[in-house]
């Protein structure tokens, strides 16, 4: 079984901390006026004017400036947040609980700093986590993660599953392994995975897999000849993590949640299987077959339909 790991994205902007102090400032105004809370002010027209004067600051490198206006919608933000708190005892009991989770999401992005860690990203979406790529032209993906196991002949996939936060590679090797045995439990002929093969990412959980044996590169001069081979195919799930991302819509998670994330996971996965699925049936010259079953099956409907039709009268 061959192992790694991508990032899934979410589907929100790319998350600049104007933007999301604006958008706070705008989704606390809205629910507390749903509230029937009569606010004091929303700084509607000057936070709409803050956000754009950040983008040109931005944009020009006048940072000095940017720091700024940045510094002033924390301030009406918090000036929100706080007449929100003093006037909500006057809301409904359901409307307070709604309030309560939003000020708190709000208040963290008020106060977060650029070098804070636990960050918030987006407003509507807190399980989404700053997962760093290494790469010049994307440093960085906003997502979760999202662990692959493939067979290593044939290059079927045979777990997917995300991972709250962002984990070290090695740490999600076991929850992993544990779907994958769930899975082909109940499959006839088929035992579970007793070697894994990875890259160095997952080194240093040897302890924690046993029985199961882990091959990876950092291991070359210990490897027997067989297992050395074996290693060579490692590099097949790479292609694979691109075609779940770009034919199968891993690319970006339109869903809501934790449970969002884990069924997009699943079900990109699934969309490969099938047309994996298909590719053997052609690869192994059984299509006529299965043309000749459709056709037999169509047959049955349609005979079945004229015998099931009522009489018609004239």
């Amino acid at each position: 079984m061959i192992v790694d790991t991508t990032v899934q994205q979410k589907a929100i902007a790319y998350p600049t901390d104007s933007r999301l102090l604006e958008i706070a400032r705008g989704k606390l105004a809205r629910l507390a006026q749903r509230a029937g809370l009569a606010l004091k002010q929303t700084y509607e027209r000057e936070g709409k004017q803050l956000r754009r004067r950040a983008g040109g600051y931005a944009h020009a490198k006048q940072f000095k400036r940017l720091r700024r206006v940045l510094k002033r919608q924390r301030t009406i933000l918090g000036r929100l947040l706080r007449n929100i708190e003093r006037k909500l005892p006057n809301a409904s009991t359901e409307r307070q609980a709604s309030l309560s989770i939003w000020l708190e999401r709000a208040w963290r992005i008020c106060r977060q700093r650029a070098k804070d860690k636990h960050k918030l990203y987006a407003l509507h979406a807190p399980e989404v986590e700053c997962i760093s790529k290494g790469k010049a032209r994307q440093p960085y993906e906003f997502g979760v993660k999202v662990s692959l196991a493939i067979t290593e002949k044939q290059g079927l996939i045979v777990g997917a599953r995300s991972f709250v936060g962002n984990p070290y590679d090695g740490h999600t090797l076991s929850g992993q392994l544990e779907q994958t045995s769930i899975q082909l439990q109940d499959l006839p002929g088929v035992s579970k995975p007793k070697t894994v093969l990875a890259d160095l990412g997952y080194r240093g959980v040897d302890a924690d897999l046993a029985p199961v044996q882990l091959i990876h590169r950092g291991k070359h001069k210990s490897l027997s000849s067989t297992q050395r081979r074996w290693l060579k195919r490692r590099q097949a799930i790479e292609p694979i993590i691109g075609h779940v991302k770009q034919d199968h819509g891993m690319q970006r998670c339109w869903l809501k949640g934790q449970t969002g994330d884990a069924l997009h996971a699943v079900l990109c996965a699934v969309g490969y299987n099938l047309r994996w699925l298909l590719r053997a049936i052609v690869r192994l010259g059984l299509a006529p077959v299965f043309f000749v079953l459709e056709w037999l099956r169509s047959l049955h409907n349609a005979s079945r339909g004229t015998l099931l039709a009522p009489p018609t009268t004239a």
